[in-house]
């Protein structure tokens, strides 16, 4: 565990200081820092602190989250807290957790100590009481006048009875559904009728001259020959074998 000590001490009624020398840390934080809350839970209302770091040489983040929350408890409780004479290493800490935006640091402990001793002497200084201004005697009371007698109020008459005009029923007219016009048939495509192809004009085959055999002198004069032909008798026959 390493040293860490917390001293509160009182300078006046309404200031004290905290002083925190060597190292606060995981290893002792959780305990040192329990004698400032007891200091907070038994100081009078209005009571101001001035952190003293001067001899103050590491924190760890938990040690920021307690600062952050002794803060709170002491401005809820009417006082101030600031701090003075910070290293620079704790400084920078300070400034990049945002706790100096909440704190005011002052450089040394006699800085301090100045600036919280004219404020708490400003806050203790009593006003000056301002004596009351006598009040006025009361004038003599006039003499009261005799009340009138009452006269007893009949009792209302009873409310009659007012008879509801029953309202007509509403009738509901439910909208015509809007004729949706004829659907449209589709046209069919028109195709072009085909034409028909033009057939090439068949010329007739050219009759070929029949030919003409050649007359003879004797069928161009009408004359055949006719061959003899002898008819010889049988005897003739005979004789002649």
């Amino acid at each position: 565990m390493t040293e860490a000590l917390i001293l509160i001490e009182n300078i006046s009624n309404n200031l004290k200081v905290i002083q925190i020398d060597g190292q606060l840390d995981e290893s002792n934080v959780d305990e040192k820092i329990t004698t400032i809350y007891q200091d907070l839970e038994t100081s009078q209302p209005g009571t101001n602190y001035i952190l003293d770091f001067t001899n103050l040489n590491y924190i760890n983040s938990k040690t920021i989250g307690y600062l952050t929350d002794i803060y709170g408890k002491i401005t809820q409780n009417g006082g101030k807290i600031v701090i003075a004479g910070a290293k620079p290493n704790i400084t920078d800490i300070l400034q990049v957790v945002g706790l100096t935006q909440l704190l005011e640091t002052y450089a040394t402990f006699e800085d301090a100590k100045t600036a919280m001793s004219v404020l708490t002497s400003t806050a203790g200084t009593t006003p000056t009481a301002t004596p009351a201004t006598p009040e006025p005697s009361p004038q003599q009371a006039s003499p009261v006048a005799s009340p009138e007698p009452t006269v007893p109020t009949p009792p209302p008459e009873a409310p009659q009875a007012v008879e509801l005009a029953t309202p007509p029923l509403e009738t509901t007219v439910e909208p015509k559904p809007e004729a949706q016009p004829a659907p449209t048939p589709a046209t069919p495509p028109t195709f072009p009728a085909p034409q028909p192809e033009v057939q090439p004009p068949v010329t007739p085959p050219t009759p070929q001259p029949t030919p003409t055999p050649e007359n003879t002198p004797q069928e161009a004069e009408g004359e055949f020959d006719i061959p003899e032909i002898n008819f010889a008798s049988p005897e003739d026959t005979t004789t002649q074998q």
